[in-house]
Order: structure tokens, then sequence, then C-alpha cells
């Protein structure tokens, strides 16, 4: 079974999707925000379309490692989404996934034009890959 990965934006939302090991993550889609029973609604059936198991959520943390701003808007996402599907939905800790993403989107070889934009669906795939690679230790252990 696959897990989804989310990158809550403010203006978009980046979607990933586990392979069927749950070993590697990739980019899904990119859906624009609308509200926040909506953006839930979308989230929930695109795990259902792509047979996921668990959702989890990046949830960004201030430097007292408390949920800050788009932290609590997370939150409030992923509660929103448990109400539309009965699978398991995660909060995860996002820190850094933008730069990442950012990141890797240099070691592909973009050109600099290329590099600004959206990050969302890679953010979405950072947050993901974490996740995975935390379960992957947790069965070798």
């Amino acid at each position: 079974m696959r897990i989804l990965g989310v990158d809550p934006g403010e203006k978009n939302i980046g979607i990933a999707l586990s392979d069927p090991t749950q070993t590697l993550a990739k980019p899904l889609i990119v859906v624009k925000h609308t509200s926040r029973p909506i953006d839930a609604a979308s989230i929930a059936q695109l795990a259902l379309e792509n047979e996921a198991e668990r959702i989890i959520v990046g949830q960004a943390f201030d430097l007292d490692g408390k949920p800050n701003y788009s932290g609590r808007k997370a939150a409030r996402l992923a509660a929103a989404i448990r109400t539309q599907t009965n699978l398991p939905v995660e909060l995860w800790d996002e820190s850094n996934s933008t730069q990442e993403a950012r990141s890797a989107r240099i070691a592909m070889g973009s050109n600099r034009k290329k590099r600004g934009g959206h990050l969302d669906e890679l953010a979405a795939t950072v947050i993901l890959q974490s996740y995975l690679n935390s379960i992957i230790e947790l069965r070798e252990d």
C-alpha cells in the first residue's frame, strides 16, 4: 500500500505519493488551495484514488519546538482531512523541506529560471521521504 504526503501552503498544496513498498516518495500533484473543507475533501479523494493507506501532513515548528502559525494551520487541515476519511492522518515535521526541495532542484540541473516558482510537490516529496526513512529505520531495528 501507498502513503500520501501533503505539504500545505498558503496558495498551493503539494502532494506526493510513495511507491507500493513504502520506500520511495515521488511528486504527484499540486492542488490549488481553496478552503480547508474543500482541500481536505480533495486530499482524501486523492488518497482513495491512489490506494493510500495513510496520509502524512507536513507541520512547521518554531525554534522552541512548538507549532508556528503554519504548523497550527497544518494541524487544522489534518483534523479536517480526518473528517473526510477513515485513513490514519499523521502530522510530520516539515522543517527545511522547502530548502531541501530547492537544493534537489539545483542538484537535478535545473537552470536558474526553473528553480523559481512552485516547490510544493517537491517539498511534499521531501516530507514524505523523511517519514518513509523513519519507518524503514524502525523495520530494520
